[in-house]
């Protein structure tokens, strides 16, 4: 899989839960947590409002829609 198609489903499984967590998000995507970890703070760079808390996972900040 290509890293902006994994960018892009990050953003759609944490955006269709209420919390994900980087453990799930790795299984589902066949990655490492690690890898999850950094594709995270690259989206947050890029202005994704993804909001995350160490143990507890990550959720989307409300309104966001992906652009076109």
């Amino acid at each position: 899989m290509r890293r902006a198609d994994r960018l892009f489903q990050i953003v759609q499984l944490i955006r269709g839960r209420r919390l994900s967590t980087a453990a799930f998000l790795a299984e589902r995507l066949e990655v490492s947590p690690r890898t999850i970890y950094r594709d995270v703070a690259d989206l947050q760079h890029q202005g994704v409002p993804i909001e995350g808390e160490a143990g507890v996972g990550y959720r989307l900040g409300a309104g966001f829609e992906l652009p076109p």
